[in-house]
């Protein structure tokens, strides 16, 4: 055995923990920032969101790119100050605002061609939702998401033993909990959003995590069954060493293509890959580093408990 991931335990912990509070932190910060752990986009909380590109952007003509600075003030003198500017690819706009109705998109949108420059009409991208059908898609979201924990966690019990399919769960939430963390911190310095697509890759997350763990879990079970005299802790690492090259070959193979959505795929898919990214590969690490070693601690723990009870009987 060359590979040992119980000898580090405390690190590979410590990593976590860390990832896990600089999340956490950043969920406060933008709670008290725009009263919300994450940036929501307008699936969530209503609105309208305005998409636009300066026509000059096509021929490479235009003579400097776009500020949120100039963009904000247009929106001010429109009435319109609580409304939020992103910026894309120096020349296209992103603008989340408030519900408007066709006379008022229009007057804004005379507004920035006449102060900013000529946005091209082919363009304009324009998506309007109500409050209410975006706190149902939020709780219908949520609700998808504990529905499948609970799943899990009956599936896994039924299958291995108890603490098994805690461990397991302590790694989803471990996942889930990264990437949420990761994208507070996104939503804070480059004012990413999440949509109801961000709760779909939630749901992709734990289905992958869960079954790269199992496949770890289910050698373990068997080297317990086949060699049953060795260390607990050995039994665990020989468990992930053998099971290793698949774990990093199915998460590389999977990886892959979504790096070429994140890059190439376009504004609408780009969040959503880069989410899976984040949260596929905080599976492997948890299933590999966090799941494995939190059951070698708890049955190594187990097992020193018989002996002493064993001793004093």
């Amino acid at each position: 055995m060359s590979f040992s991931v119980t000898k580090q335990e405390k690190f590979w912990w410590t990593v976590s923990i860390i990832i896990t509070i600089a999340g956490i932190i950043a969920m406060i910060i933008s709670q008290t920032t725009i009263g919300s752990p994450l940036r929501p986009s307008l699936d969530f909380v209503g609105g309208t969101r305005i998409g636009l590109e300066l026509a000059c952007a096509k021929t490479k003509t235009c003579p400097k790119p776009l500020t949120t600075a100039e963009v904000q003030e247009i929106l001010n003198s429109e009435n319109l100050s609580n409304s939020s500017v992103q910026v894309i690819d120096n020349y296209a706009l992103s603008i989340r605002t408030q519900t408007l109705d066709v006379e008022q998109r229009t007057k804004l949108q005379q507004a920035l061609n006449t102060q900013i420059g000529q946005f091209d009409p082919e363009s304009i991208q324009i998506d309007t939702v109500g409050p209410t059908i975006g706190k149902e898609l939020f709780k219908s979201g949520i609700l998808a998401l504990l529905v499948s924990f609970f799943g899990i966690t009956v599936y896994l019990s039924f299958r291995f033993q108890f603490d098994y399919a805690f461990f397991a769960i302590v790694a989803l939430f471990h996942d889930v909990f990264i990437t949420v963390g990761v994208f507070a911190i996104l939503g804070l310095v480059l004012g990413v959003e999440v949509d109801s697509l961000f709760l779909v890759s939630l749901l992709t997350i734990v289905g992958f995590s869960v079954n790269d763990t199992v496949v770890i879990y289910d050698r373990v079970r068997e080297n317990f069954a086949q060699t049953p005299d060795l260390p607990v802790n050995e039994i665990v690492d020989n468990a992930v060493t053998q099971t290793l090259g698949r774990s990093i070959n199915t998460t590389m193979t999977t990886l892959l293509p979504l790096v070429g959505i994140f890059l190439f795929g376009g504004s609408t898919l780009k969040y959503f890959a880069l989410a899976l990214i984040v949260g596929f590969a905080s599976g492997a690490y948890s299933s590999i580093f966090i799941a494995s070693t939190l059951l070698a601690w708890w049955r190594t723990r187990q097992g020193k408990k018989a002996d002493q009870l064993k001793a004093s009987a």
